[in-house]
Order: C-alpha cells, then sequence, then structure tokens
C-alpha cells in the first residue's frame, strides 16, 4: 500500500525526493526506503538526480520509470483528430494532428479511419525503452453509454468500424467535452474547483459537469448534452430537439454573418476564427456580430446556472478562447439567472486530449497497481 502512494504521488506531482515523498504522505523514512526500493525493483520508478537539502546533503530525486509504460489519448473531434503519446506522468512522447477532409456533426467512418491511422503511426513512433502500451483512451463527439446500453443511438460503435484495438491493452472512452472538463480541473482555470462547468462553443454546443468533484455523465451519458435543448419557445413555434446546436454552432453563426454583413464592412470574414480576429481588432461589424453571439451564450449558459448552479462555467472550443466572450458572457447569465463566474479556458484545443490523456492514465494505474476500479 505504501508503494501504491508512493508511486501515485509520483504520476500526479511529478519527480521528487524521498523526504518530499515521505513529508507529503506521512510515511517515515524506513517505509519510504522500503517502497521506493520495490518501485525500482519493478522499473515503476527511476532516479533522474539530486537535489540539495537545507542541510547540506543531497538527495535523490524520483520520477515514474519507463517499466511503468505509457497511453495513448485521442481526441477524435469533428474536424480534427489529435494524438498524444505520454507516460504516466505526462511526458510527452509523441503528438499529431490530423485533419479531417470536411467538418462533421456525427460519428463516421471518415473519423474511425483517422483514428485508426493515427493510433498505428503512434504506436509505431513510440520506442521501445519506454515500456509497455498501458491504455487507449478515445474521446468521442457523441455521448457515450456502457456495454448495456443501447450503442445504436450514440453512434459510438462506428468508432470500430474501421479502428481495431490492439490485443490486452484497455480502451478507455468518454465524450470530448466531459473530457474537456476534466483536464480544466486538473490542469487549466477550474483547478482546486470541486464544481464547475465546462461548455463547449464551436461547431458543436455541449458542456462537461465537474459535481463535488466527480464528472457528471447521466442515466444515457447525456448529461450536459445541451445542445440537444429544445429550441425556440415562442407563440406559434413548435420547439425542435438539437435546435439549440444549429442556431449556436459556428456554421449557423458564419451564415447569419454572410447574410447581414454591411456593404461598407469590408471582405467578409473567412470563417469563425477570422470573425473573433477581426473582432478583437476593434472591426465594428465583426464586433457587434461577436456581441450578439455573446449575448444568446449568456442566455445559454443562464439556462445551465439556472439548473446546477456550478458558481463557474469555462468557455471552451473554437469560439470559446475568443477575449470579448467572458465579460459579456458573464453579465448576461447573471442578468438572466444566478451569480456565477464565467472565463475562457486555459487550455485552448488541447483541453480534449488533455482530459482523455487523464482518464487513460487513471485506468492504467488501475491494472498496473492491481486496484479496484
Amino acid at each position: 500500500m505504501s508503494a501504491r502512494a508512493v508511486f501515485r504521488c509520483l504520476v500526479e506531482a511529478g519527480p521528487a525526493t524521498r523526504p518530499q515523498i515521505g513529508q507529503t504522505l506521512g510515511l517515515s523514512r524506513p517505509t519510504m526506503s522500503a517502497a521506493t526500493a520495490e518501485l525500482e525493483r519493478l522499473g515503476y520508478i527511476e532516479v533522474v538526480g539530486a537535489v540539495q537539502g537545507a542541510l547540506g546533503r543531497k538527495a535523490a530525486q524520483y520520477r515514474v520509470g519507463p517499466g511503468a509504460g505509457h497511453v495513448i489519448a485521442v481526441d477524435a473531434g469533428s474536424t480534427h483528430v489529435r494524438v498524444r503519446v505520454a507516460t504516466l506522468d505526462r511526458q510527452l512522447l509523441h503528438s499529431r494532428v490530423h485533419r479531417l477532409s470536411s467538418s462533421h456533426f456525427l460519428m463516421n467512418e471518415e473519423i474511425s479511419a483517422a483514428v485508426a491511422d493515427e493510433v498505428n503511426a503512434a504506436i509505431h513512433e513510440c520506442r521501445a525503452d519506454r515500456g509497455p502500451l498501458r491504455a487507449i483512451g478515445i474521446a468521442l463527439p457523441t455521448r457515450v453509454v456502457g456495454p448495456d446500453q443501447d450503442h445504436s443511438a450514440t453512434r459510438q460503435d462506428i468508432l470500430f468500424s474501421h479502428f481495431t484495438p490492439p490485443d490486452g491493452v484497455d480502451i478507455v472512452l468518454e465524450n470530448n467535452v466531459n473530457c474537456a472538463a476534466v483536464a480544466e480541473r486538473h490542469h487549466g482555470v477550474a483547478k482546486g474547483r470541486e464544481t464547475f462547468a465546462y461548455v463547449q462553443i464551436g461547431l458543436k454546443i455541449g458542456m462537461g459537469l465537474i459535481l463535488s468533484g466527480q464528472l457528471l455523465r447521466g442515466h444515457n451519458g447525456a448529461a450536459g448534452e445541451i445542445g440537444h435543448l429544445t429550441f425556440p419557445f415562442a407563440p406559434g413555434l413548435v420547439p425542435e430537439p438539437g435546435e439549440v446546436e444549429r442556431y449556436m454552432g459556428t456554421e449557423a453563426l458564419m451564415g447569419r454573418v454572410r447574410a447581414d454583413w454591411p456593404a461598407d464592412g469590408g471582405p467578409v470574414p473567412q470563417d469563425a476564427a477570422d470573425l473573433v480576429a477581426r473582432a478583437e481588432a476593434g472591426e465594428p461589424a465583426a464586433s457587434a456580430h461577436i456581441a450578439r453571439h455573446a449575448d444568446d451564450i449568456g442566455a445559454l449558459v443562464a439556462a445551465c446556472v439556472a439548473v446546477v448552479d456550478p458558481g463557474l462555467v469555462v468557455l471552451g472550443g473554437g469560439l470559446g478562447a475568443a477575449k470579448p466572450l467572458p465579460e459579456r458572457v458573464e453579465a448576461v447569465a447573471r442578468r438572466l439567472s444566478y451569480p456565477v463566474e464565467v472565463v475562457s479556458t486555459g487550455l485552448g484545443v488541447d483541453a480534449t486530449a488533455l482530459g482523455i490523456e487523464k482518464l487513460a492514465v487513471d485506468r492504467a494505474l488501475v491494472g498496473l497497481l492491481g486496484e479496484a476500479a
């Protein structure tokens, strides 16, 4: 048990000396000596140098060793497939981004084929001296359910139309926005927060919820699927499922921009990134469209606040990191609902990959340390 605790400490906190680890875990010197000796024998940790102590002695510094192995993290997104190969303590071994031929609202065979190619390439790129592959985590642009639930409704099994997992390697599947929420809690602007919401604003709309330190998935894997909200509510109109996503996604936004762009406003923005850049540069037409979109996002966030009262909302996705958004979104959400802090992602486009990497490491630790899931 002490060796497990020491190993987890090095995985989560990075390189440290035996006195530092012992102080953190409350372990005696003899217990620390026995624990590190056991882990060194297994190749799970290694000495990487020495640190000068306060009394003049140098203490050996340990980190996770090659015998612990590595994980592959895949963000199988709607526009890109991002791959990270890393040790259990997040030493990056390989990374690559593959752009899909077009944007996809649903999980499909092109995404599956791209995942297959990128995972195979990552496996061949990784050096043998980095130890065994312990787990592969894949973040999907769809809700994810367990083995006893309806996979046809989620389309998650389409992942395996071209991708065949390596034998003997654990596979972790999770919704991509949920993964981004996990990453923000462990590495981003929500670090240390027990309750918050991550709202993705991009081609698709979604939300990941962390409540009391736990990722909320829901009975149907649909917790946080705000893009599926019925909309609009108005006399003479019939609400449609998923209409919020169709109205607020970047494709619909750019359709409105092209339709309403003034003749004296210069060339029409090429895409959402161009629109944001021109708004940040102070162009009036671009600023007006971003302000209107921020108001719409604020109304959506207000609905989320009214249901879960997260206290903090992190904006992510293709538009989430835009500088003009958080302040205006927060003002609208506060006016329409309850007090809430709104900030932009601290991790940008890497959030989903870092989140599924964390979940893959967690699964690898379960197998490696012989602990119950």
